[in-house]
């Protein structure tokens, strides 16, 4: 049901760094990209998540309570990709481990304050 979420960035080119980079981790890659925003995503069909400043013009700002959820292959990876986000810059909101038995879970801010989650579900 998800075909893409956008995250605000108030620097687009600090944040495309720090997606490239992350969501690499997780095996996506850019897939297209208009003046204000980069996609990111895994293939055809699948959810994207896109990158850049508010279409209003007005700065970015961290919605609360808002927070993608990225999933990955195996907890392997979801270690990968928080370390990966620490390393860009990101910070710590919580990190890798088993908060229910179908559940492994990271999360942290990017540079923009954005929230994020990678997990692997199952």
């Amino acid at each position: 049901m998800l075909a893409y979420v956008t995250l605000g960035s108030n620097d687009k080119d600090k944040a495309v760094e720090f997606y490239d980079a992350v969501i690499g981790e997780l095996g996506g890659q850019r897939v297209f990209a208009n003046d204000r925003l980069q996609f990111y995503g895994t293939g055809p069909g699948q959810p994207m998540i896109a990158i850049g400043g508010p279409y209003d013009g007005e700065a970015a700002t961290v919605g609360n309570g808002v927070m993608p959820a990225l999933g990955c292959k195996d907890t392997e990876t979801v270690d990968r990709a928080y370390k990966k986000a620490l390393e860009m810059g990101g910070t710590c909101e919580g990190e890798p481990g088993q908060r229910m038995p179908t559940f492994y879970g990271a999360y942290f801010r990017d540079p923009d304050g954005n929230k994020i989650c990678v997990c692997k579900l199952g």
